[in-house]
């Protein structure tokens, strides 16, 4: 009988276990609409989401919208509008600052 609970035990935490990982781990994927023009901004953009939690990201010149697979117990949705706002590419959330903007190539 104690070997019968004591199996019982170990399942249940290692179930819990499972669950808990599983949740820590769980990746969102987003669209949203970036602002930039050529291939240059596009490296430019991808780069800025090289953050920690950020799995994924690739912006379509043709159609302005960036694609991002995250982890929000890493980083949030915020952040990653304002990392790129911060290379210098408006977001449909953040503007990206004057000094910056100024500073990119004459094409974008």
């Amino acid at each position: 009988m104690k070997n019968i609970q004591l199996f019982m035990v170990l399942m249940l935490v290692i179930f819990a276990s499972n669950i808990a990982f599983a949740q820590k781990s769980k990746a969102e994927k987003v669209t949203f609409k970036v602002y930039g023009n050529c291939p240059q901004c596009k490296d430019r953009m991808e780069t800025a989401c090289d953050a920690k939690g950020i799995k994924m990201a690739e912006w379509n010149v043709d159609s302005k919208v960036m694609t991002v697979v995250y982890n929000p117990a890493k980083i949030t949705l915020e952040q990653i509008h304002e990392l790129i706002a911060e290379s210098g590419h408006d977001t449909d959330l953040k503007k990206a600052p004057d000094s910056v903007y100024v500073k990119l190539p004459d094409c974008c």
